[in-house]
């Protein structure tokens, strides 16, 4: 912006991996083992409420297993690349050394139609002479317990692996290692390692330097070639899981029972490390838990089968000797250890945190500790559940359930970059999504969800969940600019948005009413025919008065906020739809989905808004939102509205009453409406149900539920680690900080701070595509003092709470003005 030249720089390169079929020459390779065992039959009810008396993991699990092969390379190597996927989950090495830091490899994806393949650049692995490449293959998602229900085999049965080493030499020749039949498989120390249940490790079993060459392998079986085919393998899109960061303990606790327990200090999505010394074959157990009971003692806090979340570690003796799990992860802050040798000091434990996001792009913090650590849990929430996939939880289910991120991804790209993370989702759902246009409750669209939920329901998708399509394309849209997400997404869009349009159309309550009067009025067929008012929604799921006490399956709110729900994001869709075809030049697309998104109004109204403004059900706040943010209630009747749902909050003593699709929402509307005051009194109520409810009982990630631990202290067996409620975060950026995009990737953007009179001062900065963004304010002897950093190419309109308006390019600013108090 000043002129000066950049120095030089090094030069930047790039290339590319193995793009298609022809590329590759490896064959798949199954270690001739017994094939994995698939779960009794049971249903998300059978589970939930009978549980069977579960059989030991030994007795059902099967080991890992270990592949290998030597080769030769000759002096002169110029680069060397390895290129690999597996059924299941696996690990490289070569000559005793690992490729790299990746986790879980090749992740979580809708593997029929999208198996990611990966690259390595191992050139300065290989030594000239012999070598040796070496795997390790665990059942992960592949055939391991997932989901729910916590079924087997929901992919296949059996371990695979696709291996290429592509070697080139100085003088220009080529050479390449292939997975085939000359590689070798055994078994080795991990007993078993389950993505659910946990691990079994016995260092006794270790195979030292089977990963280097000259290793004796004469017992090793031999491998099955196997055509699974190469049509559905795709280059990896975005970054690894891996370890982020690593946790000291801050205690090792005695309970009540007598028993020991480690605790971080911190929900987590991770492992434990642990160092330990003692004879061989003692075994020390890890159970790891996220909350303690009511009474101090350590509580298994997710329920249901294959919900162990529990390593093992049998020790070889001898010294010194440090484990950490390989192919399983838990969602846990406690662990309970049993069978140490001796007695456990927090320097014995470590624990490592992992997540596919480490770059963190967006900052907020104020004069209040109450929201910060409020922003700190919805990190924590975050970085723990997009593990490979964006998941409901890190321990119950870890499934990608649409809705969940539905509604956190304006939140979510904010604070950590997601931008890669979710482009590879997303193909997800796309290959996920159903012939009739479906968009699955969960991506991937595991077996166990397909036949119980989806068959339970007799429907795979909901309203609000199936729109993720839609929504977070849209909101990656506007936080990045990058309009491909848009246009690759599109046709995915179009088939969700017909599929909303026949189940509309075609399965109206007319058909089950027999009172001919509703056949005689055209106006009402049609009205009916534009409302999706039949079949399974969750509505507004997780509702707290309406949602029984400690339990998952909170169904009561989901059937009575269904109907207008679904005909509300019905509704919503049309409308974003219109605007997503209006920036790909699609007019005549833009056209006809704002024509429907009017007429689906206007039905949604005619049906559930009545003449005194009063909704139907006319005593639920989160039907009042919905209906208020999407514009669906009649300009006449949006006052009375508005005094009606301000009234159910008061009514509820001034605390929200709200579920996951109508929180994102909740405060807009009260601010939005004149209500400001209100929306302050909410996000600082400390009272159940509330944010800082969660903060005053001591959390450090975000709830599943309103009431996790209840007000008598109780605490009740869900996941005490969903963002979903986290999406109040994107409020309290685009107010308290005041930063609002008013043009994709911020190229244009708002900086007007609406905080409430209790706060002195905010900071929150923002890398977005065009540079850093950076606003602080404080309040100092009667003046407001606002500070304003633009990047390069952008434009910032900054409103004062004085009203003053301003707008600047690149460039830091400072502006003062007489400070009113709240804005």
């Amino acid at each position: 912006q000043d002129g000066a030249a950049s120095r030089d720089s090094e030069v930047a390169w790039f290339e590319m991996g193995l793009l298609t079929p022809d590329d590759w020459s490896a064959q798949w390779i199954e270690p001739s083992l017994p094939p994995a065992s698939p779960e009794p039959k049971a249903s998300l009810v059978t589970v939930a409420f009978h549980p069977r008396k579960p059989v030991p993991p030994e007795m059902r699990l099967r080991p890992c297993t270990l592949l290998r092969r030597e080769f030769v390379v000759r002096a002169g190597v110029k680069r060397a690349r390895a290129y690999a996927t597996a059924h299941g989950v696996y690990r490289l090495e070569i000559n005793g050394s690992r490729l790299d830091v990746r986790e879980f490899a090749p992740e979580f994806t809708a593997y029929a139609k999208l198996l990611c393949t990966q690259t390595y650049d191992v050139t300065a692995l290989l030594a000239v002479g012999a070598n040796a490449v070496g795997a390790t293959v665990a059942d992960g998602w592949w055939c391991g317990r997932v989901g729910m229900t916590g079924d087997s085999c929901q992919y296949g049965d059996r371990h695979a692996l696709l291996l290429q080493l592509d070697i080139e030499y100085e003088d220009g020749s080529t050479e390449r290692v292939v997975s085939d039949d000359r590689f070798r498989c055994a078994t080795g120390p991990a007993v078993y390692s389950d993505i659910f249940i946990g691990e079994k490790y016995d260092a006794r079993l270790e195979r030292d330097g089977w990963s280097r060459p000259g290793y004796g392998a004469a017992d090793w079986k031999p491998v099955v070639v196997a055509d699974h085919g190469l049509s559905n393998l795709r280059p990896q899109h975005g970054g690894p899981v891996k370890a982020v960061m690593e946790i000291e303990p801050i205690a090792v606790l005695r309970t009540p029972k007598g028993e020991t327990v480690v605790d971080l200090g911190q929900v987590i999505a991770g492992r434990m490390r642990l160092r330990v010394r003692g004879e061989a074959g003692t075994s020390v157990t890890l159970e790891h838990g996220e909350v303690l009971d009511q009474q101090g003692n350590f509580l298994r806090n997710v329920a249901g089968r294959n919900k162990d979340q529990t390593d093992v570690y049998v020790l070889k003796g001898g010294g010194k000797e440090v484990y950490e799990p390989a192919f399983t992860f838990h969602g846990f802050r406690f662990v309970r250890v049993t069978g140490f040798p001796g007695t456990p000091t927090v320097a014995d434990f470590t624990g490592v945190v992992l997540s596919s996001l480490d770059t963190t792009t967006g900052r907020f913090s104020c004069s209040d500790p109450r929201l910060d650590r409020l922003v700190d849990n919805v990190v924590w929430s975050q970085r723990a559940n997009m593990l490979s996939i964006p998941t409901d939880c890190p321990q119950r289910e870890r499934a990608g359930w649409t809705g969940d991120i539905q509604i956190f991804a304006p939140t979510a790209a904010f604070l950590l970059d997601v931008e890669p993370f979710l482009t590879r989702w997303l193909r997800s759902v796309e290959a996920d999504q159903l012939p009739d246009g479906q968009v699955p409750h969960v991506v991937p669209y595991l077996k166990a969800y397909r036949e119980d939920i989806g068959g339970m329901f007799r429907t795979d998708s909901s309203a609000g969940w199936g729109d993720a399509c839609i929504l977070v394309p849209l909101a990656m849209y506007r936080k990045y600019g990058d309009r491909r997400v848009l246009e690759e997404m599109y046709g995915v869009m179009e088939r969700w948005m017909d599929y909303m349009r026949k189940n509309a159309a075609e399965h109206s309550p007319l058909r089950f009413h027999l009172n001919p009067l509703n056949w005689l009025s055209r106006r009402r067929r049609e009205t009916e025919r534009l409302l999706r008012d039949t079949g399974w929604h969750y509505g507004d799921w997780l509702i707290p008065s309406r949602s029984a006490s400690g339990t998952v399956g909170m169904f009561t709110g989901a059937f009575s906020t269904k109907r207008p729900v679904a005909s509300s994001y019905y509704a919503y869709s049309a409308a974003r739809m219109g605007e997503i075809a209006g920036i790909l030049g699609k007019e005549d697309d833009r056209k006809r989905y704002e024509a429907l998104a009017v007429k689906i109004g206007a039905a949604f109204a005619s049906r559930h808004v009545r003449r005194n403004g009063r909704m139907r059900p006319a005593t639920i706040q989160g039907v009042y939102i919905l209906a208020l943010q999407f514009e669906l209630v009649p300009e006449a009747l949006r006052a009375r509205a508005v005094e009606h749902l301000v009234r159910l909050i008061h009514r509820n003593g001034d605390r929200l009453d709200t579920g996951f699709l109508s929180v994102p929402h909740l405060l807009d509307v009260l601010a939005d409406n004149g209500h400001r005051a209100l929306a302050d009194k909410l996000l600082y109520q400390e009272e159940c149900p509330s944010w800082l409810y969660e903060v005053k009982r001591g959390a450090t990630t975000i709830w599943e539920s309103w009431k996790a631990i209840e007000p008598d202290g109780r605490v009740t067996d869900v996941s005490y680690n969903h963002y979903a409620f986290g999406c109040v975060g994107d409020w309290m950026v685009r107010t308290i900080g005041g930063l609002e995009e008013l043009e994709p990737g911020y190229l244009r953007f708002r900086v007007a701070p609406r905080p409430d009179a209790s706060l002195t001062h905010a900071e929150i900065a923002f890398h977005s595509v065009h540079g850093g963004i950076e606003v602080a304010w404080k309040r100092v002897d009667g003046r407001f003092h606002l500070r304003v950093a633009v990047p390069c190419n952008t434009t910032a309109q900054v409103e004062m709470p004085d009203g003053t308006r301003s707008e600047v390019g690149s460039g830091e600013f400072a502006f003062e003005c007489r400070d009113g108090g709240a804005a």
